[in-house]
């Protein structure tokens, strides 16, 4: 007897379990504290979890696009409840935040999208050398988050002579097959970045790096190959400029290390010889350039090389240079004589002093041309 009371038992439980299992999973309806929509509209299913058959029930217009709008729990229980849904579970939420998504354009992105319209087009170059001027400012623009194509032009219309532009785009929507058109108007012109002056420059300054500021200008207004900021700096003017001026690759040159009629001092290299003195510039010459130069001792002429500021060097000939083989018809010498050697420092006091007398003047002259002197006779 007992045995079978504690069957009929256990028959009872086991038909009552499942019952009881299918009821747990009847959950209640929960408010959320945070929404985020996409529509124009919010609906109840937006509002809370397990809405049921009620979840596409509009109650609310949606926030403006990008923006978040905030409802107290009381005022969303009370248009639930007059949409005939109760027994909504608040737990501890005090406030609902809303936000409709959207996608945001900014201006900067717009102008890349019109000037990749243009790029290598109508005469024009590379995007990021166009520089676009809206008619209308452009910040940003909010579009609804299914519009996720790109901009795409479908009509463009560009004047070179007056830079005009009127573009049109298109951007696929995500849930509709028709897409949304936007449309731009402006100025767009081609520039080049270039080195401007920040102040006046005369002539006869070095261009120093605080001179110089990096700005584009329209292609239109620089003239030839435009000068680089690396370029210029300590570079000298061919002529003196005003502070925002281009500077182009003709205005520059090397810096004039030797100035005409500046006092500068001569230097004479040979081997195992330096010499120097004073002499006046003839004229003017940068790093590297021949110039003339006038030895003030001496009152002669000389010609050399611009190797540093007021400073000329002139270079005499190797002393270790192999003779010349062969003896002109002309001169004295057999053929079977060896030259004497060339005595270069006599030489070179001939050219940086003036000689004293006319002994150090014969002293001074190659051997062959004594020897040539004396046969004439």
């Amino acid at each position: 007897m007992i045995r079978t009371t504690l069957a009929t038992i256990s028959a009872l439980l086991a038909l009552a379990l499942p019952a009881a299992a299918a009821d747990d999973f009847i959950a209640a309806p929960a408010l959320r504290a945070s929404v985020s929509v996409t529509s124009d509209v919010v609906r109840v299913g937006d509002l809370i979890d397990n809405a049921g058959s009620a979840a596409t029930i509009p109650v609310y217009r949606s926030p403006d696009l990008g923006t978040t709008g905030t409802l107290t729990v009381g005022q969303v229980l009370s248009v639930l409840r007059a949409k005939q849904v109760i027994g909504v579970m608040t737990g501890d939420i005090k406030e609902v935040h809303v936000t409709r998504l959207a996608r945001t354009l900014a201006g900067k992105e717009i102008e890349s999208a019109v000037a990749s319209a243009l790029e290598r087009r109508f005469g024009l170059g590379d995007a990021a050398n166009i520089t676009i001027t809206f008619d209308r400012a452009v910040t940003e623009m909010r579009l609804d988050a299914a519009y996720s194509g790109a901009l795409q032009p479908v009509a463009t219309r560009y004047d070179a002579r007056s830079g005009r532009f009127d573009i049109a785009f298109e951007i696929a929507n995500d849930s509709n097959p028709i897409p949304t058109k936007l449309r731009f108007a402006g100025t767009a012109i081609e520039t080049v970045e270039v080195a401007v002056l920040t102040r006046d420059i005369d002539r006869a300054d070095v261009l120093k790096s605080s001179d110089i500021a990096l700005e584009r200008r329209p292609k239109a207004e620089v003239t030839g190959e435009p000068a680089s900021r690396e370029r210029s700096v300590g570079m000298q003017l061919r002529r003196a400029m005003r502070a925002g001026m281009p500077l182009r690759a003709a205005d520059i040159v090397k810096p004039d290390f030797v100035v005409r009629d500046q006092s500068v001092t001569i230097i004479f290299q040979a081997p195992g010889l330096y010499l120097t003195t004073r002499g006046k510039a003839i004229e003017s010459g940068a790093e590297g350039d021949t110039v003339s130069v006038l030895n003030l001792h001496s009152k002669r002429t000389l010609t050399g090389v611009v190797t540093g500021r007021g400073q000329v060097t002139i270079q005499g000939a190797s002393q270790s240079a192999p003779m010349a083989p062969a003896v002109d018809q002309t001169s004295s010498l057999r053929r079977d004589e060896t030259p004497a050697p060339v005595d270069t420092a006599a030489l070179l006091r001939n050219l940086v002093q003036a000689p004293a007398s006319p002994a150090q003047i014969a002293e001074a002259q190659p051997p062959q041309a004594r020897v040539s002197q004396a046969q004439a006779k």
